[in-house]
């Protein structure tokens, strides 16, 4: 599978279990926090494959724009947090920053 997909599969996975610590309350809940405990690993453990062959810095970046940008967009709809320009010129310029150290 191509290091990239890899590395975007991660991501998801970091939208996953970050969206998990909420559901969590705390570590409190068995359920969302087994589940949460679960995505970070294997989000964890596929950033590390990706990485055989892929620059440390640009792979990381990019695993951690896609986890932010995912739980930003996921949370306007999960749990009603405010949409406005700033928040969305700051997703803008996460994407951008992808994008450029993708194609860097």
């Amino acid at each position: 599978m191509n290091p990239w997909m890899i590395v975007a599969i991660a991501g998801l996975m970091e939208t996953g279990w970050a969206l998990g610590l909420k559901y969590s309350d705390g570590f409190t809940r068995l359920v969302p926090s087994a589940v949460t405990i679960v995505l970070a690993l294997g989000s964890f453990y596929l950033l590390s494959v990706a990485m055989k062959s892929l620059p440390v810095g640009t792979a990381y970046a990019v695993w951690v724009g896609i986890g932010a940008v995912g739980t930003a967009i996921a949370a306007v709809f999960l749990f009603n947090e405010p949409v406005n320009l700033m928040r969305v010129v700051g997703v803008l310029l996460i994407l951008a920053g992808i994008a450029a150290l993708k194609f860097a």
